[in-house]
């Protein structure tokens, strides 16, 4: 059976059958966004990778037992479980994550681009590290909205059960860090590409 045309559902349900391969292919499916949404919170690619593991052997002990009833959501629930994770190492280590990269990596090297020229390579990463240097500067909590929204593509109901408030103050949070962006676009007169 060719497991790339499954559902998420109908590949864990192979993957209980004994189907190493479709469990292959769920984490090939959505490795990209739950490592980038690790990443973006523990600002380490080493504690990432460990994160990202971490993750997988929760979920392979979760399914296994029995306990996964979040039938179509499993992207959702993946990330719920990787931000977890990530909580739990933040409050370990007692320390502020940053949006902004580190040299060696950059989160738009992990998204697939069509090809582009010199200029525009050089034109995109400028704007990336303006924004990246921009979301660094909000407040925590509208941060962790911005990240949560836009890099792990959640919906605003997800982020509202994840960091366990109202959907009105997940969205009132996008919407005060859209505001001191732009204001701080302003203050600094600077212009998009």
């Amino acid at each position: 059976m060719q497991v790339i045309n499954l559902s998420d559902q109908a590949l864990i349900d192979q993957y209980l059958q004994g189907s190493e391969s479709a469990f292959a292919e769920l984490i090939r499916r959505h490795q990209q966004k739950i490592y980038t949404s690790i990443y973006l919170f523990v600002k380490d690619r080493e504690a990432a990778e460990d994160l990202f593991q971490d993750v997988f052997i929760k979920i392979i002990d979760t399914l296994r037992k029995g306990n996964y009833n979040h039938e179509g959501k499993f992207s959702q629930w993946a990330i719920r479980i990787a931000y977890n994770m990530c909580v739990d190492q933040f409050r370990r280590n007692k320390r502020r994550t940053k949006v902004s990269g580190g040299d060696d990596f950059d989160i738009f090297d992990v998204l697939e681009l069509p090809d582009e020229n010199r200029e525009d390579q050089l034109i995109r990463s400028e704007t990336h590290d303006r924004i990246k240097q921009l979301v660094d500067s909000l407040p925590e909590e509208q941060r962790e909205v911005v990240i949560l929204r836009h890099y792990a593509d959640m919906s605003f109901k997800d982020i509202a059960l994840l960091t366990r408030v109202s959907i009105n103050t997940a969205l009132g949070r996008m919407r005060y860090a859209l505001i001191n962006i732009r204001k701080m676009m302003e203050e600094r007169s600077m212009v998009l590409q």
